[in-house]
């Protein structure tokens, strides 16, 4: 099984990476399914089911939004998410669905009604995964034309039912020039070939893409990741949900500039970076999900601190440390768990 860095760092939304980017994903596949096996014209009613964590704590987590998006063709890395809301009103308001709508000339559009249509189940689970969904096709005359059931297992990653065996991640067959699944095998390739552990992943990267675009994807990555962290430090008010937490980065940001030399007062600056994208992060703002939307501002925070305050740092040095803390990354996934229904909060962000 192979795991590119692209994998533990991916472009999404907030606020969770196992219970919004997971569920989006593994809505769209279930839709591009029904068009691949030439089921889609004929679709006129579906059903989501959301199991375990996934429906104990979905509403909190924006999960219901996450799966409306996904059936209408959205993918994390591109919904535009100052108008997701508007889409979801529109979908309760109209009672329609534009099944693959965001990405087909001519929407095919079926009626939807909520809670029927969306089922949380606060106290049934699914066998494989605390995170599990699944999703029903049925015909005009209430026939069913397809069923299938996901887990979303934590970093954004989602796998099919039929897919589950003893690894927990969508299996991928291709063949890396230095493949390594403990930090053992890392340590021992690195030590034989002289390559630094961002060189030897660089090498396994070229599996999948070019060496200009792996630097260009890392680079990407990081300007999503300091966009969200500026964001986080100017916007002000409340953040979504009951509880009515305020933000507090503006108001950080602002007090820290207030008292001058910025290098005396580093590890504070780190503080906020990481404060300011967790907090865009709860508003469902663009996240890097690394190797969680819970724990994503970690890394940011730290290539922060890299760019601001560390002599020499370039472009150069982002692209390594991406690299190497997407190979410790890899080693968490294929190892333990980053899944925060599984290792708890704290297990995200120990792994960040």
């Amino acid at each position: 099984m192979a795991i590119s860095v692209f994998d533990i760092f991916s472009i999404g939304i907030g606020p969770s990476s196992s219970h919004t980017v997971g569920p989006m994903r593994a809505a769209r596949m279930f839709v591009l399914s029904l068009r691949c096996e030439g089921l889609l014209a004929r679709t006129a009613r579906v059903r989501a089911e959301l199991f375990g964590s996934l429906g104990a704590t979905g509403h909190g987590h924006g999960t219901p939004k996450a799966v409306l998006l996904g059936l209408e063709g959205h993918s994390p890395h591109s919904v535009e998410v100052d108008s997701a809301d508007d889409e979801i009103a529109r979908i309760r308001s109209t009672q329609r669905l534009r099944l693959l709508g965001a990405e087909m000339g001519t929407a095919h559009e079926i009626e939807f009604e909520e809670p029927t249509g969306l089922v949380l189940h606060r106290r049934r689970a699914l066998p494989h995964h605390a995170n599990g969904m699944m999703l029903f096709a049925y015909d005009a005359a209430g026939a069913p034309l397809s069923e299938k059931t996901y887990y979303s297992v934590g970093g954004g990653f989602v796998v099919d039912e039929e897919a589950v065996g003893e690894d927990r991640v969508k299996p991928d067959d291709t063949v890396l020039t230095y493949p390594f699944r403990t930090a053992e095998e890392l340590l021992r390739l690195s030590r034989e070939t002289g390559l630094s552990i961002p060189s030897l992943m660089l090498e396994n990267e070229k599996a999948w893409r070019t060496e200009e675009d792996i630097r260009a994807g890392l680079l990407e990555i990081w300007h999503v990741m300091r966009a969200c962290t500026t964001r986080g430090m100017s916007r002000e008010g409340t953040l979504p949900g009951g509880l009515k937490v305020r933000r507090r980065a503006a108001n950080a940001a602002r007090a820290l500039r207030s008292e001058g030399d910025a290098a005396a007062r580093a590890m504070e600056w780190t503080t906020l970076y990481a404060m300011a994208v967790n907090e865009e992060n709860a508003a469902g703002g663009r996240v890097v999900t690394a190797p969680t939307n819970g724990a994503a501002g970690i890394i940011p925070a730290v290539l922060h601190y890299y760019i601001n305050f560390v002599p020499g740092a370039d472009e150069d040095g982002i692209v390594r440390f991406l690299l190497a803390a997407g190979a410790i990354g890899m080693l968490f996934k294929e190892n333990a768990s980053i899944s925060g229904a599984e290792v708890g909060c704290q297990g995200e962000v120990g792994s960040a």
